[in-house]
């Protein structure tokens, strides 16, 4: 028989045979050495060392399709600390290239559905940088139901319940304005006490066994507790036990130094911030300088601006431009400097985009052209860097003046709330804060909601649920120009942590 007549027989048959035969090749899922080194490049903001070692292992291992999923890693952090709307636009087109080759992967491989599902959460988190939310909620269900489907299948797969347990935490707390989205999200359900649960027992399970996601998970349930637990010490424990790297990755700086100034150690932010890794080997992360900036104005440092300066020198993206501007302000009038205040404020309604909360309200401050009152100022910012005593000390020994308008009077009442509810003087506070909520209710001003939030805080921290229940209904109700999403989220995280109590 000649050659010709038994091979053509033999490559028809192999071109025909079902995927699932062990003659055709299948790409598969392995965080081998090379992918795992790729992936703490990327995780440590050490963007070329990864491009570089994304490349070798594409060479090297390219039926691995555990590329894909680090290669959007890289896409990822790009986007959400760079927010630019160009690479945006060049980027996004990866998303469906990456699902489709990882599609014609091994189907009964448990990271099959879960690289799809993770992809498509961190599209839905850079989207809501750029205000595609109808397409980002969607990107969110649709992972959503992939992990369930997953967790179904491979219910050992420990990496599945470290995206269900956040996404099941999150859910009942979306904000008022977001509601539309919530009927995006039918389907879906979930608490704040079951997405505890079950990232600890990914955590649990990273401790007995080699687990690559193992500090992804720690910062996930240390922004859990912060946020949406009121456990802002458990997060700070949490954390700060973990030993992470902060000499040798930015991420991990910005995590331990955000929780830091979210706990009252303001301190400790600014020197780990101060010690941040720099150099040509890191990707650029001006955001840092701007927490910085922050952390050194709650202190009332003299050099605050420079960072602030630094931020939006180097900073080209979306966020928090109009409140670096409103921040070196507000340390200009401090100086005595009002006209430099009124040149910040005016570039503070003309620069960046009203998108956040914190921007929001800097563009508000700008546009009605009121001066902060001085001492109030300065006793805001002392409290929000968890100097209690001296602000404490500053309200006492400079009370305000009987002709100070309304809108001070108001913030004195809530300033002092806030300082004793920290000292521990809770019924003081609850004093303060009574009167904070009588006389601010209509007040465009976030006191009078804020109050209500920290009376709901203080009796569920008494375990006085019923109590704590009436005071998170209240925030809800109040309606205030300022911090009003982040505010009704948090009630709304309340009001899922006392489920059943």
């Amino acid at each position: 028989m000649k050659r010709s007549s038994w091979l053509f027989p033999l490559l028809l048959g192999v071109l025909l045979l079902p995927r699932s035969s062990p003659l055709v090749a299948q790409g598969h899922f392995e965080f081998s050495p090379l992918a795992r080194q790729a992936y703490e490049e990327v995780t440590s903001l050490r963007f070329a060392a990864a491009r570089q070692s994304l490349r070798e292992l594409e060479r090297r291992e390219p039926q691995n399709l555990i590329y894909h999923l680090v290669d959007n890693y890289l896409d990822f952090f790009t986007l959400f600390i760079d927010e630019d709307q160009n690479a945006f636009r060049r980027l996004e087109q990866n998303k469906a290239q990456r699902l489709q080759a990882i599609r014609r992967g091994d189907s009964f491989s448990p990271y099959y559905r879960y690289c799809q599902a993770e992809i498509k959460l961190q599209w839905a988190l850079v989207r809501l940088k750029f205000e595609e939310y109808f397409t980002a909620f969607n990107e969110v269900k649709s992972a959503y139901r992939l992990l369930q489907k997953n967790t179904a299948d491979y219910p050992s797969f420990v990496a599945n319940q470290k995206s269900l347990g956040i996404l099941h935490a999150m859910i009942g707390t979306v904000p008022d304005n977001y509601k539309w989205g919530v009927k995006l999200l039918s389907g879906m359900d979930g608490t704040i006490e079951q997405g505890r649960q079950e990232i600890e027992a990914v955590l649990d399970f990273a401790q007995r066994e080699d687990f690559v996601f193992a500090e992804e998970t720690v910062v996930m349930y240390a922004f859990l507790l912060l946020h949406l637990n009121n456990q802002s010490e458990a997060a700070w424990s949490t954390i700060h036990g973990q030993q992470l790297d902060h000499e040798r990755n930015p991420l991990a700086t910005f995590v331990l130094a955000n929780i830091a100034m979210r706990t009252g150690r303001n301190d400790e932010a600014i020197t780990l911030l101060e010690k941040r890794p720099q150099g040509p080997e890191y990707h650029p992360f001006p955001y840092l300088d701007y927490l910085l900036g922050l952390a050194k104005l709650y202190r009332l440092d003299e050099d605050a601006d420079r960072y602030l300066e630094a931020y939006l020198a180097a900073f080209h993206g979306r966020n928090y431009i109009k409140e670096a501007y409103q921040k070196r302000a507000w340390h200009h009038l401090l100086r005595g400097d009002e006209a430099a205040y009124r040149r910040d404020m005016e570039r503070c309604q003309t620069e960046g985009f009203a998108l956040v909360e914190g921007d929001k309200t800097a563009q508000r401050e700008a546009e009605q052209g009121l001066l902060p009152h001085p001492t109030l100022l300065r006793a805001r910012l002392l409290f929000d860097g968890g100097y209690y005593e001296r602000a404490a000390v500053l309200l006492e020994e400079t009370p305000l003046e009987a002709t100070a308008e309304e809108r001070f009077r108001l913030e004195h009442s809530y300033r002092l709330g806030r300082i004793r509810h920290r000292q521990g003087r809770l019924e003081a506070a609850l004093d303060h804060y009574g009167r904070t909520i009588e006389a601010g209710r209509e007040a465009p001003q976030y006191f009078a909601c804020n109050a209500a939030l920290q009376v709901g805080r203080l009796y569920e921290g008494r375990a006085e649920y019923a109590r704590a229940r009436e005071y998170y209904r209240i925030c809800l109700d109040l309606r205030p120009a300022e911090y009003r999403s982040g505010l009704h989220q948090q009630a709304k995280a309340g009001l899922n942590r006392l489920r059943g109590r």
